[in-house]
């Protein structure tokens, strides 16, 4: 029974290219118009169809992890095209309910107090630091990098996000930022060292905090720099710029007029805030159950319309706004490319599973932001409309000017 229903699902999904299935009772069905050679999968598990039935998206993600879903080649650049090009096009009825029970829950999914916060945080980035230095660039940059050409490598491309970013932030000597969310202190330390700032950074995760306070005081940064572990809602004070990067996912949607109500209590009346986080070009959805159950629980992708609401009700004053397309595409492209030439390491520190699972976290979001409306949204917020140049010239300094940070 469960095979004649799936079957009638993925003939309604599948209206573009071509898809073989080879069914665990050893039928093989093809799914969408395409001509030619189809790309194929093995289902091994009798009681896949069921589990794809019942809950498509969770069940996918796990039974590729399990190996009990197998794509011919292990391709999963093809696969994911296949599947972001009719997730696109089709208009089938059991997704529309799929996406209206999710929304449905995405509350409760997304309820961040600061406990719950603290495990969500551990679940993702207290794992081996060692694996994040298997794909991450040296200085542990988790965010969007920024290809101002094609050909940057990641460190060209990390470094040239981190002084875009600073650039927003209008910086002089001696001003003191807060950074929500600050990894493994990359950004701040860059922003003490090349911009002569004074940054105090949080951090719900031991190993980011543990990592970062080492990093500082390696770099001789420890009287400039310093980063607690500590939700970003118990610091009080004020400062002349605060920044997120990469954090606003983790926030939900419950919690965002609080998040921005933080921003604008620790804003000083002429300070800037700059806010860099994936958005979806669309309206507000639902995230992924295999993301939220593996990758990262309680997250969540806003919509510009939903970040924008909390902005205006906080009272802030949008002064820019930028849409970052294909550069976080492109970011995850090379993490995975990374991750897979070290993947033998990473087997050592867990085991296949994990392996096929984080591969299959990187290329799926790679696929969301080339097929799917996802981008990257940089909010640059203060109190007053003129707290920064009314043009965008300041942004792209003269080379004679590159030249002199630089030196």
């Amino acid at each position: 029974m469960w095979d004649r229903v799936l079957d009638r699902m993925l003939r309604q999904f599948f209206v573009a290219g071509a898809l073989d299935i080879l069914y665990p009772d050893g039928t093989c069905r093809r799914y969408g118009p395409g001509q030619g050679a189809a790309l194929r999968i093995t289902l091994t598990d009798p009681a896949l169809p069921r589990r794809l039935v019942l809950s498509t998206e969770l069940a996918l993600g796990e039974a590729y992890m399990d190996g009990t879903l197998v794509i011919e080649g292990d391709d999963l650049d093809r696969f994911f095209t296949l599947v972001s090009t009719n997730a696109a096009q089709s208009d089938a009825g059991w997704r529309r309910w799929a996406l209206r029970l999710r929304r449905a829950k995405r509350v409760l999914d997304q309820y961040n107090p600061a406990h719950r916060a603290r495990e969500n945080v551990a679940h993702h980035y207290d794992l081996s630091g060692e694996l994040y230095d298997l794909f991450l660039d040296a200085d542990r940059q988790y965010s969007c990098a920024y290809f101002t050409d094609p050909s940057l490598t990641l460190e060209q491309a990390q470094d040239a996000k981190k002084h875009h970013i600073a650039a927003k932030l209008c910086l002089s000597p001696d001003m003191e930022v807060f950074e929500i969310g600050c990894g493994w202190g990359g950004m701040a330390l860059t922003l003490a060292q090349d911009y002569g700032v004074r940054v105090l950074g949080v951090t719900l995760s031991r190993e980011q905090h543990k990592v970062a306070t080492e990093r500082a005081a390696a770099a001789g940064l420890s009287d400039r720099v310093r980063f607690e572990l500590r939700d970003y809602r118990a610091v009080r004070g004020s400062f002349d710029r605060v920044l997120s990067i990469g954090m606003f996912e983790h926030v939900g949607v419950p919690h965002y007029r609080e998040y921005f109500d933080a921003v604008r209590d620790r804003l000083r009346p002429d300070g800037v805030a700059l806010i860099h986080t994936i958005g979806r070009i669309a309206p507000p959805g639902a995230t992924s159950p295999w993301i939220t159950k593996y990758i990262f629980p309680g997250g969540y992708v806003p919509a510009l319309s939903e970040m924008s609401s909390a902005v205006e009700e906080a009272g802030l004053y949008p002064t820019d706004l930028e849409i970052w397309r294909l550069h976080y595409a492109e970011t995850l492209r090379h993490w995975h490319d990374r991750f897979l030439a070290n993947q033998g390491r990473a087997r050592a520190l867990y085991d296949d599973r994990f392996c096929r699972m984080w591969r299959y976290y990187l290329k799926a979001s790679e696929h969301t932001f080339r097929h799917n409306r996802q981008a990257v949204f940089q909010m640059q917020i203060a109190h007053r409309p003129d707290a920064v140049p009314l043009t965008r010239d300041y942004l792209y300094p003269s080379p004679a000017t590159r030249q002199m940070r630089a030196a």
